[in-house]
């Protein structure tokens, strides 16, 4: 399925959103630096789902990318220079989570090919995620001085048991049939198709006089147990900041990127 673009996604946003029958559509669409995420785009992205999230105009959520990646994280060249900077990265990472569960209609992850640390993590507080043949994810937190965030020491965990362990401080890339095989993917199916069975799992879970929004609160994790995800992520990133792994771990990842080039 080819999405309609509302217009082009300007200025630091890099967000498009189509409604498409009835479900809104949200496109990470900077597809130059692999959907890689800003601060301003994870804000803008919290606004944009719950202003479609209350379920009096859209009947749900698909997120996905556009080119070749899902998206490719966290965006490294504006990478926090100062402990303040530090807080904000991971607090618009939360908000993000927190805007996804607090929706009252189903989100559904179309993940279209890479998605890396939190933009692999924002999927897991989707109610579904739906893949293709080339969807890979990939956690390389551990080994570049950073840490998880978007509560996925909650969330992956709840999804795919102790793979979560290795997932993390492992850091395999994971192709989508060993995605599929750990319950971290719900389907794979063709690129042309992903939009599109994404769009009809909102409708095959909002048929007239539903009560899904009540379910969907009864099975998302309970909002204390995120936020209490939340604290500890933000103390293990402070803890990080503060030793100088951070910093050096960013700087390690330009300089192989630049011996690699």
């Amino acid at each position: 399925m080819t999405i309609p673009a509302t217009g082009p996604a300007t200025g630091e946003d890099h967000l498009d959103v189509a409604v498409v029958r009835d479900v809104a559509v949200i496109t990470l669409d900077r597809p130059e630096k692999l959907n890689a995420l800003t601060v301003g785009m994870r804000r803008r992205l919290a606004v944009l789902v719950r202003e479609h999230g209350t379920g009096e105009t859209v009947r749900g959520i698909v997120l996905t990318g556009r080119g070749r990646a899902f998206s490719a994280g966290e965006d490294l060249q504006h990478a926090p220079t100062t402990e303040a900077e530090v807080h904000d990265a991971f607090e618009s990472f939360h908000d993000v989570t927190r805007a996804i569960l607090q929706t009252r209609v189903p989100v559904v992850a179309a993940v279209n090919g890479l998605a890396v640390g939190g933009a692999s993590e924002i999927t897991l507080c989707c109610d579904a995620r739906i893949g293709t043949p080339v969807t890979e994810y990939f956690q390389p937190e551990n080994a570049r001085g950073l840490t998880i965030s978007n509560a996925t020491s909650l969330l992956l965990r709840r999804l795919v048991g102790n793979h979560a362990m290795r997932m993390v401080l492992g850091s395999p890339r994971v192709p989508s049939a060993e995605a599929l095989r750990i319950g971290l993917l719900d389907e794979v199916v063709e690129a042309d198709q992903l939009v599109e069975l994404a769009v009809d799992t909102v409708h095959a879970w909002t048929p007239e006089g539903n009560t899904t929004a009540l379910h969907l609160a009864l099975l998302r994790p309970l909002a204390a147990e995120v936020e209490a995800a939340f604290e500890r992520e933000d103390h293990a990133a402070h803890e990080a900041w503060a030793s100088g792994l951070l910093t050096a771990g960013v700087a390690g990842f330009w300089n192989t990127r630049e011996t690699t080039a």
